[in-house]
């Protein structure tokens, strides 16, 4: 009996031990797989796409023209093309499609007439004089 209460706690180590080093290598596949063109989520939660793999480092693109510099550890995923799209743009491609024939159908729907938002102070007097009450 004694000898299955020392037992345990030496099979859970090794069991723990064993998923943490399939995790490492798990990840070193993802950064060695690091391509240009691929869409990456960093551990900061930053969505970017790979311009560039060095060494040590990736460079990332997180908004045209914008390039950035990380370590590779800071890579937490490698995205499907079509999953960093859906990300990005804010739905999947099927939706996209689907809303496309939908407004095809709705042409002779006219928008409604609003003014943009703007954050200037103009656009606060103009509020003003509605009846709103202007902010300081």
């Amino acid at each position: 009996m004694s000898f299955i209460i020392l037992l345990l706690p030496v099979v859970a180590i090794v069991l723990m031990f064993r998923s943490q080093k399939k995790r490492q290598q798990q990840m070193q596949q993802m950064q060695t797989s690091l391509e240009p063109g691929a869409g990456v989520r960093t551990i900061g939660g930053l969505y970017a796409q790979v311009k560039a793999v060095n060494d040590e480092t990736v460079e990332l693109e997180i908004a045209p023209g914008v390039v950035t510099y990380f370590t590779k550890s800071a890579i937490a995923a490698v995205l499907d093309p079509a999953e960093y799209d859906a990300i990005i743009n804010g739905r999947p491609v099927e939706d996209e499609l689907a809303e496309a024939e939908a407004e095809g159908a709705d042409a002779d729907v006219e928008p409604a007439d609003e003014k943009p938002l703007t954050l200037t102070k103009d656009g606060a007097a103009e509020a003003a004089e509605g009846g709103a009450p202007a902010s300081k």
